[in-house]
This record gives C-alpha cells, sequence and structure tokens, in this order.
C-alpha cells in the first residue's frame, strides 16, 4: 500500500523537495509513498486568486481566506477520504514520535500548510482537522513543519530503512534521547572509543548504552525524563504507583 501525502499549499514546488533526496527519494521512485500537492490559490474565485485578507479587527499581516480553505480542503478530502487532515499551525498539539508511528501505519496525511498570519478560526470549527506543531519555534510557513513530519513518517516505511529494527533505539523511541555512538578510529586527537563498545561483551554494552541514554535524558532533558519515569511507574491499571521513601 502506498503512503499518500497531499500537501496543501501556496508554495508547490517546496515538494517533495529534500524527500526526493537518500532513502526518502528512493522510495518515492519505488513508490512507496507518493506526494501530490495541492494548489490552494487554484481555489480561488476571484480574477485576482485572492487567498488572503486582512485581519478581522485589525491589525498586522493577512489572514488565509475560509473559503478558499474550504475549497481546497474539500477538493483533497473528495479525492482521497480515507486520509486525515492536519494543519501545521505553532497552536496545534506538539508531534510526539508515538503520533508518527501512528500517522505512519496509515494510508498518508492530507496536510494543510499555513502562511501569513495563519488561518482563519473558521476552518477548525467547519472541517475535521488536526491541528499541529512540530515545537516552539516559528516558521515562515507550515511547508517546512510539513516536510519534518513527513520525512519522519517516511523513514519507518516498510523498506525504507535498511533493517527493520535500524529506528528501534533512536531517540524518542522509547522515551529517552539516544546513547552516544562512536566509530573508527579508535584513537583520535587523544580521545579514545569507551573500552566497554570495543569489549565484545553484548550484555555490557547494552547495560552501558541503557544508562548512557538514562544518563544524557536526565541531564539534557529532564522534562522527557520526568515522562519516561512517569511512564515507567504507572501500572497497567492507568494509576500512579506510590513512590518509595
Amino acid at each position: 500500500m502506498t503512503f499518500i501525502t497531499v500537501p496543501l499549499t501556496l508554495y508547490p514546488d517546496m515538494f517533495p523537495g529534500p524527500l526526493g533526496h537518500s532513502m526518502a527519494g528512493r522510495a518515492l521512485e519505488a513508490g512507496v509513498w507518493s506526494c501530490a500537492p495541492v494548489q490552494i490559490r487554484d481555489f480561488a474565485t476571484d480574477k485576482h486568486r485572492t487567498v488572503d485578507d486582512t485581519p478581522a479587527g485589525g491589525g498586522a499581516g493577512m489572514v488565509l481566506k475560509v473559503d478558499v480553505l474550504a475549497a481546497a480542503i474539500d477538493h483533497a478530502a473528495a479525492a482521497h477520504p480515507d486520509l486525515p487532515i492536519l494543519a501545521m499551525t505553532p497552536r496545534g498539539t506538539p508531534i510526539t514520535q508515538a503520533r508518527v508511528r501512528n500517522l505512519s501505519v496509515g494510508p498518508g496525511a492530507i496536510i494543510l500548510c499555513g502562511r501569513f498570519e495563519g488561518f482563519d478560526e473558521r476552518i477548525f470549527d467547519a472541517r475535521a482537522i488536526e491541528q499541529v506543531s512540530m515545537g516552539d519555534i516559528i516558521l515562515s510557513g507550515g511547508e517546512m513543519g510539513a516536510l519534518l513530519l513527513l520525512d519522519a513518517c517516511i523513514r519507518l516505511l516498510p523498506g525504507v530503512m535498511g533493517a527493520a529494527s535500524s529506528g528501534d533505539d533512536e531517540s524518542f523511541e522509547n522515551g529517552l534521547l539516544e546513547y552516544p555512538h562512536y566509530t573508527r578510529p579508535a584513537s583520535w586527537e587523544g580521545r579514545t572509543i569507551p573500552e566497554v563498545l570495543r569489549s565484545g561483551d553484548h550484555a555490557k554494552i547494552a547495560a552501558w548504552r541503557k544508562q548512557e541514554a538514562q544518563d544524557h535524558t536526565r541531564l539534557r532533558r529532564p522534562d522527557l525524563w520526568e515522562r519516561h519515569i512517569d511512564a515507567r511507574d504507572r501500572p497497567a491499571s492507568g494509576a500512579r504507583r506510590k513512590e518509595k521513601d
């Protein structure tokens, strides 16, 4: 089954962009996934193909028009009724690796890419759209966020990564940051690869990697570490286990 992606955008030439190269590019050529961007401007009804207007109540910038957005969304949804519709917006729910995995096992996604000051709020009242964010940053438009999201999904599609287990130990997959990596030469500028990684003892290597992942997460991402501890200490019933003194 092909993973279908339909970006709704004012800049369709931005797709597939970098996703046309490397693993994602080979997968695109092989038909593992497809990319069919839709030009939002094609659904404007006036002779100037207007897609935005001034904010109601005044203020700086322009807002994408709800009637044009709705027409573009309805067109894409009619062609792909099984695809979820996502909108890239800083007001959205932050994307997690769990949500990425959930999307990657589905049929694909229609992704609405914002520009200017964003969307007329009424589009979210009138259509079933999941608002998502790629983090606490501000971009010039939703296209870059959409490319990030698509890359995260595409690399998980069957056959895209070389080995099925290639992504199992990466950052966020198990609620932790990834452990450090090393390769030859064994010594460089007086710095050597940790002895345990050269020992050949797979049990010790696994234990070292687990401890390093925990230590790096605790020190660099205390927010992630707290969520990891909370999930680890929560029994199957969902109730928080009492912490020992």
